[in-house]
Order: C-alpha cells, then structure tokens, then sequence
C-alpha cells in the first residue's frame, strides 16, 4: 500500500527535460529523501506530486482522500503587506483559536499568534510553515528543502521535531534535503536524483552506490573527495559544493552487493533516529 505513488514520470520546461521517467512511492510512517545537485529537479519533482506542475508523461497517483502538509523551501513575504501569524495560519482554510494556538504550541511557538510575519526568524518562520502543515491532519508530510539557510542547531532542532510529529501522528515524510548527515541518520529509503533516479535504496546502500558517490563524493573527516566514474547513463548537472557530508560512508564489505553500474535498490530497515546535535 502507498500513499503516494509517482509512475514514470516526466516533466518539461521550454523543450527542456527536467525529470525524465522517475517512479516512486511513499508508504505511511515511511520516511523518504530526495538527494541531488543544485539543478537536478528535486522541488520541480515535488511541486509535481503536488499536483502543482503539469506532467509530459506519467502519472501520480495519490491515495483516496489523501491529506498532504507541504513545507516549502522558502516563502516570499510582502513587507509592505501586514499579516499576523495568526492570520497566516487560516490562509486558506480558517482555523479556530484553539487549534491555531495548538499548532503553534507544538512547533514550539506558544503565543506568537500576534506576532508579524515579516518579523520572525528563519527558524521561526519554517515552524510556522510546518504548524499550517500540521493543521491538515497530513497523512504524509513533503518538505523542500525545509533548513535551508538554517544555523546547525536550527537545523537539528527543526529535524528533532519533524521526527517527534512523525512519531505521534503516524504521518508518512517526504523531503528534499542538503544535508546529508541527517538523511543518513533519519530515513528508511534515500532517493538520489539529477533529472532522472540515478540509484535508491537505504542509506547505506545508497552510500556505497558510485552514482550516488560522483555526486556527492566520500566523506573523509567532512570533506568531499569527488572522483570520476563510469556507467550506464551520464550526469549533466553539477555538483553542489556547498554539501558538507560530515560523515564518513567508507566502504562496507557486507554490502558489496551495491551495484557497480546499475541501480542499488533495497528496502530494508534503517536507523530512523534524528540526531540530537
């Protein structure tokens, strides 16, 4: 059983393909992350499960009824415009006092209501994207991209609590991530990207998978040491340097079996828990 399910998908921009016959599925309490390079199509594939993008081929397919809490990379504000979050909170749809306060009270925001969008900081702002998130009742969470431009223990303090919603609420995740070090810690499945599915499976498969090492490199004491490879289909999109892996993946002999030119896919259990630092 899924609740979100992508069939071959592909997406165009002016004759360009941006994602090219990707296939995916989020099962419920499952946590899955998208990794690829600045231009791969990770928030073009997202935007397209939302239903937000027409597709070129494929399709999604979502289950019946299904609540989805969307987190956005980033959000523009008009400064010129005032808006409380509290007013924030019941755009679309409105929401009572108490449940607006319950929500801000979750995500560790406990009487901000009154306080201006534009005067809040970037952390502040993501959990209050996450608490309108949260007033779906999603069954599955998409997140892009949700710490970008956050310090370290902002970052960590934000996946901590993503991980304490998914625990009480049974909600499924899907997001888009730079970070590596938490997508090897907290997800079952890593899905590596740069226009099409260039490998899948847990982390440490993923890890030890040479498409998914020429994109982002081995990690040695946080450093990235790319290196060149050949295989089956070629990368044309470029490497982010700003990744900081943080965590050595060295080579692990039991799981030779990640392939040396196809597609590592597996989906075994992995270590589910955020780091606290």
């Amino acid at each position: 059983m899924s609740l979100l399910r992508a069939e071959n998908i592909s997406l165009r921009f002016g004759g360009e393909e941006v994602v090219s016959g990707v296939s995916l599925s989020v099962a419920p309490g499952e946590i899955v992350t998208i990794l690829g390079p600045n231009g791969s199509g990770k928030t073009t594939l997202l935007r397209a499960l939302l239903g937000i993008l027409p597709l070129s081929a494929g399709r999604v397919v979502r289950a019946e009824g299904l609540r989805i809490g969307y987190v956005p990379q980033r959000l523009s504000i008009d400064r010129t415009m005032p808006m409380t979050v509290r007013r924030f909170l019941s755009l679309p749809q409105r929401v009572g006092e108490a449940e607006a306060a319950a929500a801000l009270a979750r995500v560790g925001l406990p009487g901000l209501g009154q306080r201006q969008m534009t005067a809040l900081s970037g952390g502040q702002l993501q959990r209050v994207l996450l608490a309108r998130a949260l007033l779906m009742r999603p069954q599955i969470l998409l997140l892009d991209e949700p710490t970008q431009g956050l310090d370290q223990p902002g970052e960590a303090g934000f996946y901590r609590l993503i991980a304490e919603v998914r625990q009480e609420t049974g909600a499924a995740v899907l997001m888009v991530s730079h970070d590596l070090h938490v997508v090897m810690a907290a997800s079952d499945r890593v899905i590596c990207l740069n226009h099409h599915i260039c490998c899948e499976g847990t982390p440490r498969v993923v890890s030890n998978a040479p498409e998914y090492r020429a994109l982002f490199g081995l990690g040695t004491q946080g450093a990235l040491a790319l290196y060149r490879h050949d295989h089956d289909h070629s990368h044309d999109g470029g490497h982010d340097g700003g990744h900081d892996e943080r965590q050595d993946h060295s080579h692990d002999p039991r799981h030779d079996h990640a392939h040396e030119h196809g597609h590592a896919h597996s989906h075994g259990p992995s270590d589910r828990t955020l780091p606290h630092a």
